[in-house]
């Protein structure tokens, strides 16, 4: 970005950046050229979206932890829930990565419904049955089967933000396979032995990892 040096009243240089930058991508139909300002707020936003990727190992390492029946001293409930804390802030940076893509719908698909799945999968996991059963009469006697609901659900929004990234040509399509995988295995380790769901985890931390990896590289440098 050119910038003119012009004096002030006394004399200091007094800088003087365009207010309008070339952005190929993102020029409008007439032909305009994208504000300053907006293409700051993109660049901020993608910047954010890249580094919250590596959440997504993050929480792979500790669901991994808690499948793997280590006691630690938190305890499980807050590292599964920590676990899911990240996992939502690196969904949510995915999704909005695929947003320039093609699959952008399928995307923001998946992550509506991976998080309807996770707002119904809290409450049954951190609550006292008694105290669910108070609370929603519903949950009377069916609190596993609302669990693998719950589970189904969040697999399915993983499945179709695995396949966003398959799809999308934005990234590592492996990546996208990998995390449909991981999906389908830790979707089944509800109902499974106990391996299946160590494998979801192992299979979540791989394409973590290459999503972080090439995401890193969707941002050009400075």
């Amino acid at each position: 970005m050119s910038i003119s040096h012009r004096q002030t009243a006394s004399g200091r240089p007094l800088r003087v950046a365009p207010a309008w930058v070339g952005a190929p991508a993102q020029a409008e139909p007439d032909g305009h050229l994208l504000p300053v300002r907006d293409a700051v707020w993109i660049w901020s936003v993608r910047i954010y979206a890249r580094l919250a990727l590596w959440a997504l190992p993050a929480a792979a390492v500790l669901y991994g932890w808690l499948t793997l029946g280590v006691e630690s001293p938190p305890g499980p409930l807050v590292v599964g829930l920590l676990a899911g804390w990240l996992a939502m802030v690196a969904l949510i940076a995915l999704a909005g990565l695929l947003a320039g893509s093609r699959t952008r719908r399928c995307a923001l698909a998946g992550l509506l419904i991976t998080l309807a799945g996770a707002t119904m999968l809290v409450p049954l996991a951190a609550m006292p049955e008694e105290v669910l059963v108070a609370t929603t009469p519903i949950a009377g006697g069916r609190t596993a089967e609302l669990l693998t609901a719950a589970a189904v659900i969040s697999g399915t929004g993983l499945l179709l933000l695995g396949w966003a990234v398959f799809r999308s040509k934005l990234v590592n399509p492996a990546d996208g396979v990998l995390l449909m995988l991981a999906a389908i295995a830790m979707g089944a380790g509800t109902v499974a032995d106990s391996p299946v769901p160590t494998v979801g985890a192992l299979l979540l931390l791989a394409a973590g990892m290459g999503l972080a990896w090439t995401g890193g590289r969707l941002v050009p440098r400075s």
